[in-house]
C-alpha cells in the first residue's frame, strides 16, 4: 500500500482525518492548534489563545520554552537512547539532581504518569512481602474514592470513575476504596494487618482540583507510620510547581515515602515520568522485575534537569502561589455576578469552577466552546466542572486578561 508524507493540513482536514483514522477515546473541543508560545497556544489559522489547560499540568514552564528546547535539541543530535542495557552519560547526573532536589536516595525514571504508578504499585506490593511479610498475594493497597492515577488496567482496579472501568473489567484484587479526606476511613483500612501503602493525590485533579481539609494529608502520613504502612503520593498533577509549592505535599510538610512525578518533569517536550523512594524500598525491586526500553533515555533525562532548573531560576512556584490567590478571588466575585458558577476551589494554579448543571448537562462543555471563541482554551472534567490552570509563566498582566475573558463569557453565557 502506497502513502505520502502530508505535512501542511487545514484544521477542517486535520479534525476529518483524526475522526477517520484516529481512535474515538477523546473528545476534543473543535479547535485544531498548530503552535505554542509560554502561556499562549494558536491554531491553523494562526488565532491566539491562552492555555488554561497546560496539558494538563504537562507544560508549567510554558509552551516550547527556549532553555528546554535548546537542550532537548542538543542532546537528540548526539544520543536519544541506548535502553538500561548499558550505562549513558546522561542518566546519572539526572538521578543525582532529582533525589538531592527531593530529599530521597534513589529514583526510578520511567515514560508515562501510568507507568510511574505501576512502578509504585509493584514497590508497594514488594515491600510488602520482604519488608513487612505480608502473605504472598494477600497485599492490599488503599486508594480513595474519585482518584486518577491513570488508565492501565490494574490502575483502574483502583478507580470509581464508571467511564475508565466500565467494560473493561475482570479487575486486579488487593484494592481496598475509601473515601477521600476522611481520616477515620484511613485508620480503620489501615488497621488491616496485610495493608503495605495507602495511595493518594493530594490534590484530586481530575475529580475538579478537589481540595481536602488542612491537615487531612499530615494526619494520614501518621497513619501510615503508627501501621507501617508506605505513603504514596501521586503528584503528577499537582507536583513541580502546579499548586504554588514545589510538591503540594509540601503545605503540610508530609514526606511520603514514594513520590510519583510526571508531566511537567519535562516541561512538556516528551514524556518522562519517575518515581523517588528510599533505599529500604527501592532495593526491593532487583534487576529483570522491572523496567521500561525508554526509561532512564538520556535524551529526557538531559531534558529534565533542565526543565526543573527553569521552574527554579524563573521562580514559577513561588508566581503559582501569588496569581492563584488572584485569580480564585475574581473567580469568587463571579459567583456574585452569576448564578452560573457554584463553587470555586484551588491551590496556586490548580483551580476549577464548578458549574450550576448537572454532570450529564452539557453547559460546560458550551461555556468551554464560548470561552474558544473569546480567546481562552480550556477544558470540562466530569460533566459540570472546569478546570483552569494556566502555565506558571503567566504574568499577572495576562492573568487578569483571561479572566476579563472568563467573566465576560460568564455573564453573556446563553442558558
Amino acid at each position: 500500500m502506497k502513502t505520502t508524507i502530508t505535512k501542511n493540513i487545514s484544521g477542517d482536514q486535520a479534525i476529518e482525518w483524526e475522526e477517520r483514522f484516529g481512535s474515538h477515546n477523546y473528545h476534543p473541543l473543535p479547535v485544531v492548534l498548530n503552535r505554542g508560545e509560554g502561556v499562549f497556544l494558536f491554531d491553523c489559522e494562526g488565532k491566539r489563545y491562552f492555555d488554561f489547560l497546560s496539558a494538563y499540568s504537562a507544560v508549567n514552564q510554558g509552551h516550547c520554552h527556549p532553555r528546554i528546547i535548546d537542550v532537548l535539541i542538543e542532546q537528540a543530535r548526539t544520543l536519544t537512547l541506548t535502553s538500561r542495557a548499558f550505562y549513558n552519560d546522561q542518566l546519572g547526573l539526572t538521578e543525582k539532581y532529582v533525589c538531592e532536589m527531593f530529599g530521597y536516595q534513589k529514583s526510578l525514571f520511567m515514560n508515562s504518569g501510568a507507568e510511574a504508578n505501576e512502578t509504585a504499585i509493584k514497590l508497594a506490593r514488594k515491600w510488602g512481602y520482604t519488608q513487612k511479610h505480608i502473605p504472598d498475594n494477600e497485599a492490599v493497597i488503599v486508594a480513595a474514592k474519585r482518584n486518577f492515577h491513570g488508565r492501565t488496567t490494574s490502575i483502574i482496579s483502583a478507580s470509581t470513575d464508571p467511564s475508565a472501568r466500565n467494560g473493561f473489567g475482570p479487575f486486579m484484587p488487593g484494592f481496598e476504596i475509601i473515601e477521600f479526606d476522611d481520616n477515620d476511613a484511613i485508620e480503620k483500612a489501615l488497621s488491616d494487618k496485610n495493608v503495605c501503602a495507602l495511595w493518594l493525590e493530594p490534590i484530586q485533579g481530575e475529580a475538579g482540583a478537589y481540595v481536602p481539609r488542612d491537615g487531612y494529608l499530615k494526619a494520614a502520613s501518621e497513619a501510615c507510620k503508627k501501621n507501617n504502612v508506605l505513603l504514596m503520593l501521586d503528584e503528577i498533577q499537582t507536583g513541580l510547581g502546579r499548586t504554588g509549592k514545589m510538591l503540594a505535599a509540601d503545605y503540610e510538610k508530609v514526606r511520603p515515602d514514594i513520590l510519583i512525578l510526571g508531566k511537567a518533569l519535562s516541561g512538556g517536550t516528551l514524556p518522562v515520568s519517575v518515581v523517588l523512594a528510599d533505599d529500604e524500598i527501592m532495593s526491593v525491586i532487583k534487576p529483570g522485575e522491572h523496567g521500561s526500553t525508554y526509561g532512564g533515555n538520556p535524551l529526557a533525562s538531559a531534558v529534565v534537569r533542565e526543565a526543573l532548573q527553569t521552574l527554579l531560576d524563573e521562580n514559577m512556584t513561588e508566581n503559582a502561589s501569588r496569581l492563584g490567590k488572584i485569580f480564585r478571588e475574581r473567580m469568587n466575585q463571579l459567583i456574585g455576578k452569576s448564578d452560573l458558577i457554584t463553587q470555586v476551589r484551588g491551590k496556586g494554579l490548580l483551580n476549577a469552577i464548578v458549574i450550576n448543571a448537572s454532570e450529564e448537562s452539557d453547559t460546560a462543555w458550551r461555556l468551554c466552546l464560548d470561552f474558544a471563541e473569546y480567546g481562552l482554551l480550556a477544558k470540562p472534567t466530569h460533566g459540570n466542572i472546569i478546570r483552569l490552570a494556566p502555565p506558571l509563566c503567566i504574568t499577572e498582566k495576562q492573568l487578569r486578561e483571561s479572566c476579563d475573558l472568563i467573566e465576560h463569557a460568564v455573564l453573556n453565557f446563553a442558558q
